[in-house]
């Protein structure tokens, strides 16, 4: 009977850990079509990156992983970066330390326009972001 309560109190903490996480990511693509909802930028902005949309499976598998338990968290002055975000999917997340020390998996998309000087290459970048 022991084990039975502490299975089923595990069972419990997984399913509130992906609560919260799916939460989260629930929040995000609303965050995100607002977002998209706002006028286009204009000149000298000729192109924005998305990473939320072709890197939105390893962005899930970090949130997932690292997201799994209420928090109080602020977020100030993020700034994604040509070889950090923008890459991975990854709040701040160079693809190093995406890959090997967060060990985050998952296929990074090419964005439909990418800028010539900025290709993305997902977690195999080799790129450090200098932010």
């Amino acid at each position: 009977p022991l084990v039975k309560k502490e299975e089923a109190a595990a069972e419990e903490e997984e399913e509130a850990e992906a609560d919260v996480a799916g939460r989260f990511l629930r929040l995000e693509q609303e965050q995100q079509e607002e977002l998209r909802a706002l006028p286009p930028f204009e000149a000298p902005v000729s192109l924005v990156y998305w990473p939320l949309d072709y890197a939105w499976e390893p962005h899930c598998n970090f949130v997932r992983r690292y997201c799994c338990s209420p928090k109080r968290v602020l977020f100030l002055g993020m700034n994604p970066g040509p070889f950090g975000m923008a890459q991975t999917g990854v709040p701040f997340g160079e693809a190093w330390h995406v890959r090997e020390w967060l060990r985050v998996t998952g296929e990074v998309q090419k964005p439909p326009v990418e800028h010539p000087e900025r290709p993305v290459t997902g977690l195999s970048c080799r790129r450090v972001e200098v932010s």
